[in-house]
């Protein structure tokens, strides 16, 4: 299950032309601009249940609000959170929140973040209508982004199907016994593949949302976001491989470090 990074040279506009293209084919020759809404800031949504843990919730959080402050002529990342009803939610740590949407009033989604629960492994993925509106909800979105056990409630919604992701270090072998038929990738602090994105979660929860607002607005606003809050950026690919499926290859590629183009 392990993956030997290769590198490949690919261009961040045509990533983007294959990863926008939700629910149509690929159309080459998109760029960055052309590709991201040009009168709404892009729409992500984060699900919330009783027991989420702060650091998967708060880490890509931070890092795409403070797009706002970067993405000038583009008007960043809007966040919000979505629960089941309108009750307030106690994390993991006993933090209080309000959701912002139910799974009826939320609006689309541009980018779907599933952080890790308490209970993402049993009772989160027992949850019919949860995994129900993960689903739709996902299938719908440009970009799906999991973090530590957020990724057995990907899976559980099919949205892993037929794409390389990982999950927190400690759960491969619960994770690989649940979905036998997953392409699971070890010893990564997240795997993008097509239009999904699985981290490790903890601390690297950083990693892949950095990562995200780089290949969308492109270096100068990552590195933006990054003097904010203090994270080196480009940050060196040894000290944390990360894994980037070639689309149609197959092979599993490194897009962050002094390889990348």
């Amino acid at each position: 299950m392990t993956g030997t990074p290769i590198v490949v040279h690919l261009r961040r506009a045509l990533v983007l032309a294959l990863l926008f293209a939700v629910g149509s084919s690929p159309r080459v020759g998109w760029t960055a601009e052309a590709a991201l809404p040009q009168d709404r800031p892009l729409r992500a949504g984060f699900l919330i249940v009783d027991g989420v843990y702060n650091t998967e919730l708060m880490a890509p959080w931070d890092v795409f609000q403070h797009t706002v402050y970067h993405s000038a002529p583009h008007p960043g990342i809007e966040v919000f959170t979505v629960a089941a009803d309108e009750q307030p939610i106690t994390t993991a740590e006993g933090l209080k929140i309000l959701p912002d949407y139910t799974f009826e009033t939320a609006p689309k989604l541009d980018i779907l973040v599933v952080p890790s629960a308490e209970h993402s492994r049993d009772a989160n993925r027992n949850d019919e209508r949860l995994i129900t509106w993960v689903s739709e909800t996902g299938r719908d979105a440009r970009f799906v982004v999991s973090l530590c056990w957020g990724a057995f409630i990907l899976a559980e919604a099919g949205l892993l199907d037929g794409h390389a992701c990982t999950t927190f270090p400690g759960d491969y072998q619960t994770f690989a016994e649940a979905f036998p038929d997953l392409d699971i990738r070890v010893n990564a602090s997240f795997v993008h593949d097509g239009r999904v994105l699985t981290s490790q979660g903890g601390t690297r929860s950083y990693d892949v949302a950095m990562y995200l607002i780089d290949l969308i607005y492109g270096e100068r606003v990552a590195q933006g976001v990054g003097g904010g809050l203090l994270i080196d950026w480009p940050w060196s690919e040894s000290a944390h491989p990360a894994y980037v499926t070639d689309i149609g290859s197959g092979s599993s590629v490194p897009l962050l470090g002094p390889d990348r183009p």
